[in-house]
């Protein structure tokens, strides 16, 4: 939001002179490079109650502009502060003093503007609805004698109640109205005051009707009710009343019932009353409770879980924010940990916070948490309405929920305070917003927890690299937990894609995954997940005889083939190479785009096997609200065979039934042109792998790969990950990459062509001389094209910082047409 321009030129309350003036940091709501930093202003007397978190107008330039106060702030030196010029009203801060400090980190941290953090941590369009509200003061309804026909015809206007300034008619235009609504302000006529008014997510109310205490005594006996006796609707409402909650019965509901006419008559003859109340959203109010919780009812903890509770535990009392990495294999009882330590911050009055990686991960936690579990949980989440959210953010600021899930927006929840995080499937790239604020959602987490004193669990049975990194480096605790508690290991099977082409199957399944489609015993109740491993649009130039990829020599890292220029280049260092017509490897004419997506693989299994009822979820699902929590409780229930979908349906999916996993292309993602490729399959691949055999039935995982020797897949299939993890290790450790260095990427967008080309070196040119200056441990690599070179109608480049802080040569940030990315999940 832009700063405002609404003509208030009057004088503004001074602050007290001398020592004893107040000053405070505000985050000013201004667009362009006068808002990526915080200001100083002081408090006018009339002022001093001001807190941190509430509203305020200022002046900013030569305008008016909104902004937040962080809090208080030392004298400036060698300026004279401003004075706030007035308190927005608003119900009380807008945010808690702990996400105050959270919106000061990530400020800082991911170089972005403190009020679009701010803007991020309140309900959509909360800000857009900035009001000069005026209202009557009861000493206007004797207005002497004399009053010029304007001002009693403003003061008739406002007869109603308060009325946002811009709907009065005046005849003198708007600066006249201001003009004159001050004067009447300072008259004692009105109160003139800028107001956060409701916006379209607003507060919903409803009327309810509650009994009396002589509606009780005519429900008893009709017949000694005086006056006109009661019809048999009001006698039949009445009594509904006199027998139903004590807090009274819907309004709606019991004139549907009953006619409005005869509730409108009890009413009026005193024997009920009418009562408007919030009717809150609750997301979850129609959702039954899970049947099925952490664990089976009177099983008791592993050693290993037991271990984990009690440094949780420990942790907790002492408000030790040293993070957990609960590293356990696919249905390790990973949950049956969470719901024992969220118990135990609950009984130390202390809130709860539990993130999910993706939007059809949060139902089923939730469902889980509360079969076991009799507490208030809030849901937080994209996919909620406007009004949902604006309503679940409302009872967070209240204190009204005691667990807090969702994605990664509820790391922005209005928290006052949390005794215990949770971050589950933390390794997960969609924790990380490519949106700005582009913030890594578990690692403001980890910030949030240090802040409040919580303790912190990051669960996952594939841990990020540099997570396991820091665990090894003893910075992270880690408890592993290394047998399946339910069920047991389901097989896998390798299935060599370059054998299927040679024997002429040009199909997406493979002989082997066809045949365990057919062999699913659908009568007994076994299903199957079908996991297609590909990421956006991307595909990989792959020669379909030997499986070669070709790398960078340099850094170890795929090429990527870029139609600008046929050439592949890569993305880790810039080095281009022409592009090979045969296999550089085999000399194979029969290099080929790797591709397809879930549709076709839902076709192909329809049409192969008609009798299976098969069920697709992806993106494209998900994007319809309620889509994906109805297909994931459509399969849980067994109303569907078949679940094929993208990497979503490999994640914290706990479905007994589930005997086969499929994968249908291992590769795509594999040879992606970004360090965390390998990374990125093994961790899909393992998770999709642990879906099987949750139940009393073997499970069976295929997977099919023309890389069958590669070091990741072969990693999931022994079951051992220990190897992949050691060699990711040293290659990042060789580069200087996370954990043992940091990465900021900058990306410029330009429509001409050339022009961004010419501005990414000549950034890239600034930035290594900067570097060299200020004996920085920096290494600016590139710049090289973006892996989607144009967007939007514009040109993009990418030039990546290497260091120990690379964000600090940046001194505050870059403005357009740059972008920066601090600790990005990829760099392509």
């Amino acid at each position: 939001m832009a700063a405002l321009d609404l003509g208030l030129d009057q004088g503004h309350p001074q602050p007290a002179a001398g020592n004893g003036t107040r000053f405070v940091e505000l985050a000013i709501d201004a667009a362009g490079a006068g808002g990526m930093r915080t200001y100083t202003y002081a408090v006018p007397d009339s002022l001093a109650d001001l807190e941190a978190g509430e509203a305020v107008m200022v002046e900013f330039g030569r305008r008016q502009a909104l902004a937040v106060v962080l809090g208080d702030a030392a004298a400036p030196e060698g300026v004279e502060a401003k004075p706030v010029a007035d308190r927005v009203r608003a119900d009380g801060p807008l945010l808690p003093p702990l996400s105050l400090g959270l919106a000061r980190w990530i400020a800082g941290h991911y170089l972005v503007a403190p009020a679009l953090v701010l803007r991020a941590m309140l309900p959509p369009g909360m800000l857009e609805r900035l009001e000069l509200v005026v209202e009557r003061t009861p000493t206007s309804s004797s207005v002497v004698e004399g009053a010029d026909a304007v001002t009693l015809d403003l003061l008739d206007q406002l007869a109603t109640g308060p009325r946002p300034a811009r709907e009065l008619a005046a005849p003198e235009g708007r600066a006249g109205l201001l003009r004159r609504l001050r004067t009447l302000e300072a008259d004692g006529l009105v109160t003139v005051d800028w107001t956060l008014s409701a916006a379209g997510a607003g507060p919903r109310f409803e009327r309810w009707i509650v009994v009396t205490d002589a509606g009780r005594a005519a429900a008893a006996n009709p017949a000694a009710v005086g006056g006109r006796p009661l019809g048999p609707r009001q006698r039949d409402a009445l009594a509904e009343l006199a027998g139903g909650p004590t807090d009274g019965l819907q309004g709606a509901d019991l004139s549907g019932r009953h006619g409005s006419g005869a509730i409108a008559g009890l009413v009026r003859r005193g024997l009920a009353s009418a009562e408007i109340r919030e009717r809150p959203r609750l997301p979850l109010a129609a959702r039954p409770v899970g049947r099925r919780g952490g664990r089976p009812p009177d099983a008791d903890l592993s050693p290993e879980q037991a271990a984990a509770v009690a440094l949780v535990r420990d942790a907790i009392r002492e408000r030790d924010a040293t993070p957990l990495l609960l590293e356990g294999v696919t249905g390790g009882g990973k949950t049956a940990v969470y719901s024992v330590a969220i118990a135990t911050a609950l009984e130390a009055g202390r809130p709860v916070l539990v993130l999910v990686p993706e939007i059809a991960l949060a139902t089923p936690i939730v469902d889980r948490l509360r079969a076991d579990l009799d507490a208030e949980i809030a849901l937080v989440h994209s996919g909620l309405g406007d009004g949902e959210r604006a309503d679940e953010w409302r009872r967070i600021r209240a204190g009204a929920a005691q667990i807090v899930v969702g994605t990664r927006l509820a790391v922005l929840a209005p928290l006052a305070d949390v005794g215990l995080v949770i971050v589950d499937e933390e390794h997960e790239a969609a924790y990380k917003s490519d949106r700005t604020p582009r913030i890594q959602a578990r690692d403001a987490a980890l910030e949030l927890a240090r802040v409040a004193g919580a303790a912190v669990i990051l669960g996952s049975a594939t841990p990020a690299v540099d997570s396991v990194g820091r665990a090894d480096s003893g910075e992270y605790r880690r408890v592993v937990l290394p047998v399946r508690l339910s069920g047991a290991p389901p097989t896998v099977e390798v299935v060599d894609l370059r054998a299927e082409l040679a024997a002429g199957n040009r199909s997406l399944l493979s002989t082997h995954l066809s045949e365990a489609l057919a062999a699913l015993d659908t009568a007994a109740g076994e299903q199957a997940i079908l996991v297609l491993n590909r990421r956006g649009t991307a595909s990989v130039v792959l020669c379909r005889d030997c499986g070669h990829v070709q790398a960078c020599p340099d850094c170890e890292r795929p090429l990527v083939y870029h139609q600008a220029g046929i050439t592949l280049r890569c993305h880790h260092c810039g080095r281009a190479t022409p592009l090979a017509t045969r296999c550089p490897n085999c000399a194979s004419p029969r290099i080929r785009y790797l591709g397809g997506g879930t549709e076709r693989v839902e076709r192909e299994v329809k049409a192969a096997f008609p009798g299976l009822r098969v069920g697709r979820l992806d993106r494209d699902v998900v994007e319809r609200r309620g889509a994906a929590d109805r297909l994931i409780d459509a399969f849980s229930g067994g109303s569907l065979d078949v679940l094929v979908g993208t990497s979503l349906v490999a994640k914290a999916l706990d479905i007994p039934n589930v005997t086969l996993v499929g994968v249908v292309s291992s590769d795509v993602a594999l040879n992606l042109p970004d360090e965390r490729a390998a990374e990125r399959t093994y961790q899909l691949l393992a998770q999709a792998v642990g879906r099987a055999g949750r139940g009393e039935r073997p499970g069976h995982a295929i997977l099919q790969t023309y890389q069958p020797d590669h070091p990741a897949i072969q990693a999931v299939a022994s079951g051992d990950g220990g190897a992949f993890y050691r060699s990711e290790l040293a290659l990042r450790e060789r580069f200087g990459s996370p954990p043992f260095g940091r990465l900021v990427k900058l990306t410029v967008a330009i429509a001409d062509r050339e022009g961004a080309e010419r501005e990414a070196n000549a950034m890239a040119d600034r930035l290594r001389t900067l570097a060299r200056g200020r004996g920085a441990h920096v290494t600016v690599i590139g710049p090289a094209p973006a892996y989607i070179a144009r967007r939007a109608d514009r040109w993009r480049w990418n030039v990546v910082l290497r260091g120990e802080d690379p964000a600090a040569l940046l001194d505050g940030g870059l403005e357009p047409p740059w972008s920066v990315d601090v600790d990005p999940e990829s760099l392509l």
